[in-house]
């Protein structure tokens, strides 16, 4: 590693990991599904930002779950608010802050001015991500504490229309202190150092943690991540029961490739629609259900949506998230310069 580029790295991302009060510039997606209790506390115990989807549960239980976190660790943590999904998102934001989530993480809108009031009167901090320059300025007008791009190489729902590389350049010219994280097909170090050369200030993992230890995640969906290759993922809006429209990239499975060879016929024209494929143990899951395949699951939840960005490419173990953590760091600054870390 040349010494101009990691005294670069270092000058950037530390302005991140003091805001946020972490050790590396590496954070966990914050996603609902596969993403649990256990992965949030181990990825922020190793000294990454924990994450933790609370969109679809009701909202004491995402209030509970918030509060097993921070009986867990007392390292930080971000709760994630999809606002699209969510529109009356302030009794449940009222909750999970009241039970203490450190940061909030706020996707697919912009919070009010009443929400964002909410978010600093419990010291909280909060992010929001973001795909072109028009969301970066929103961002920028609520005064978040550091701004997410996305870009469309990521797994699950996709809001970007474009690669990160495209938007994050214009994103970080007017983004002035505010630190610019990069989301979208990071599946190790390299590519966390690409982003961090390339100006932003950490990287957002999600598919990568999805084939952890302490994920919930079918095994064959795990399985699938760590064989899979970009191509075997596809952009699609297939899997759009319970979220119309949304465009998202998954793992090919028989449900997509019928419903493409069926000409991706609409809602109502579907092969096998209204089939159910699976059941959670308390609700039958139906073919084109927006569902993570978990365990516990019963038929056959590998034909529901199993998520996933390009940086499967990377993905070629199922390691402890705390330990993948550190070696996402270590790949990323190179042995020789892994005195960069902050001690």
């Amino acid at each position: 590693m040349h010494h101009h580029s990691s005294e670069f790295l270092s000058r950037k991302y530390l302005v991140l990991t003091e805001r946020l009060g972490i050790r590396y510039p590496i954070l966990c997606a914050t996603a609902g599904g596969p993403f649990t209790i256990d992965l949030a506390v181990a990825v922020a115990e190793a000294g990454g930002l924990g994450g933790l989807g609370v969109t679809r549960w009701p909202d004491e239980l995402a209030k509970d779950r918030v509060r097993m976190i921070g009986a867990r660790t007392s390292k930080p943590f971000a709760v994630g608010i999809i606002l699209a999904i969510l529109p009356s998102a302030s009794r449940k934001l009222a909750l999970v802050l009241e039970a203490g989530a450190p940061v909030v993480q706020f996707s697919w809108g912009t919070p009010t001015p009443e929400q964002v009031a909410l978010v600093r009167s419990f010291g909280a901090k909060l992010s929001m991500q973001v795909t072109n320059l028009g969301g970066a300025r929103q961002a920028l007008d609520v005064g978040v504490d550091y701004i997410v791009c996305q870009g469309q190489e990521a797994g699950g729902h996709v809001q970007a229309q474009s690669s990160w590389l495209d938007t994050l350049a214009p994103i970080l010219e007017i983004a002035g202190d505010t630190p610019v994280v990069v989301a979208g097909g990071l599946g190790d170090g390299k590519a966390l150092r690409k982003v961090l050369l390339n100006g932003a200030s950490g990287g957002i993992f999600g598919t990568r943690f999805v084939a952890t230890r302490e994920s919930c995640a079918i095994p064959e969906w795990k399985e699938q991540l760590t064989t899979a290759i970009a191509a075997d993922t596809a952009l699609t809006v297939c899997f759009d029961e319970g979220w119309p429209q949304s465009l998202h990239r998954v793992l090919r499975n028989e449900t997509l490739n019928q419903w493409e060879a069926s000409g991706s016929m609409p809602k109502g024209r579907r092969p096998g629609e209204g089939e159910v494929v699976a059941n959670d143990g308390t609700n039958d899951i139906l073919r084109y259900e927006a569902t993570s395949p978990i365990v516990g699951m019963s038929g056959d939840p590998a034909e529901t949506s199993m998520w996933a960005g390009i940086g499967v490419d990377a993905i070629h173990d199922i390691p402890p998230a705390g330990e993948l953590v550190r070696r996402i760091w270590a790949e990323c600054v190179g042995d020789s310069c892994s005195s960069l870390a902050p001690s």
